[in-house]
């Protein structure tokens, strides 16, 4: 087959790519990056008059005349490659907002993709008009959107979220689905808002490339050592804050057992091997199902405070722990890290675990074959 995967988020349409090729099928991948963490693709769209003063003069031709410029220009450099983007049996989206660009110009990109293409897939792997409206709704015990709804943070935190219940996003929503063949999943988190949806094909599990993956057994000798990865866009999505409270307690009661290092923003290309010494990873508290950098940390044995709920022990049917479930309380997470500190045979324990589980439940050729299946069955 030949396929067109269409933006990148945390890796997976990456890691995709290779599984789908090893497996005899030719692929491109497009994207623009996203943002600082500069993903590779087949073809690289450039985010412009994002910094400094290019960006003064986009936001004042904004508020003049309504227009994003670096939205226009993502789509002058995607027409300009439109020969290379024609003629594939599957395109894939990884969002409704698979560039970042403003609505009606995703309508513009989408519509020529499905024009000149057969097959079109969307993912719902990251914020989107379903996920972000049932997070809205009170059917969760908790989600990314918590600090918004408890009013701890205004709205400009979480407009990368709710900017997909305004006006043009919902147009943008209705048309995407007046236009794929279907919709996958990636994790529980976006499985469960889209339960009953007739368009929904079903959880496909991220894929994850465990050949380029270090994997390093661990042994502790002296201190452990905690690793916390910040990305400042997200921040109170994720829940950091959570994790930063707990790490002053624990630093103050466990200082000379452990060692603790924090990044912030890192392109992906270093931040996958900051942490390759870390015992442990503190990743995300507000989900139900482990994110990509979750996964990749797993597949190197790490040990995991991430989603890890009932719901995810259920679909997974698990009799180990993989993954430390970080829930939103700030004693719960000190009571765990505490627990592992003075019982590091865990660490080993659980690492192993984790290691195991991404081997059997998302080894990336595996994982390419499902895709596969779900697109000529559609």
């Amino acid at each position: 087959m030949k396929i067109l995967l269409v933006g990148e988020y945390s890796r997976l349409h990456n890691s995709l790519k290779e599984g789908l090729i090893s497996l005899g099928h030719q692929v491109c991948l497009i994207s623009t990056g996203d943002y600082f963490k500069n993903y590779p693709a087949d073809i690289k769209l450039i985010r412009k008059y994002n910094t400094g003063f290019l960006k003064k003069i986009k936001i004042g031709i904004f508020k003049i005349f309504g227009i994003d410029i670096t939205s226009e220009s993502i789509k002058n450099q995607f027409f300009k490659q439109q020969d290379k983007l024609k003629g594939f049996d599957v395109v894939q989206l990884i969002n409704e907002s698979s560039f970042g660009v403003t609505p009606s110009i995703e309508i513009q990109i989408i519509s020529f993709l499905k024009q000149h293409n057969n097959k079109l897939f969307l993912l719902s792997c990251g914020t989107d008009y379903i996920s972000v409206n049932y997070a809205l709704g009170n059917q969760l015990s908790y989600s990314i959107l918590d600090n918004y709804k408890n009013g701890k943070k205004t709205k400009e935190y979480f407009d990368f979220a709710l900017k997909y219940t305004t006006a043009p996003f919902k147009k943008l929503h209705k048309y995407i689905y007046s236009t794929i063949n279907g919709v996958i999943a990636s994790d529980l988190d976006y499985h469960i808002p889209l339960k009953g949806n007739s368009k929904y094909l079903g959880l496909i599990p991220n894929p994850v490339n465990i050949d380029k993956l270090q994997y390093k057994e661990l042994h502790i000798d002296e201190e452990i050592c905690i690793f916390l990865g910040i990305n400042r866009n997200s921040y109170y999505a994720k829940g950091i804050n959570y994790f930063e409270e707990a790490l002053e307690i624990i630093k103050k009661k466990y200082d000379e057992k452990i060692h603790i290092e924090i990044v912030e923003n890192l392109p992906y290309s270093e931040y996958i091997n900051k942490y390759n010494n870390a015992h442990i990873i503190l990743d995300q508290v507000l989900a139900y199902d482990q994110g990509y950098n979750a996964l990749e940390a797993m597949a190197k044995g790490k040990v995991v405070f991430t989603g890890a709920e009932k719901e995810f022990e259920d679909y997974y049917h698990l009799k180990g722990v993989v993954a430390i479930n970080a829930l939103p309380d700030t004693h719960d997470i000190v009571k765990k890290l505490e627990d592992l500190i003075l019982n590091p045979e865990k660490i080993i324990e659980i690492g192993n675990n984790a290691k195991a589980f991404i081997q059997k439940h998302h080894h990336y050729k595996v994982i390419a074959k499902k895709y596969l299946d779900t697109w000529k069955n559609t």
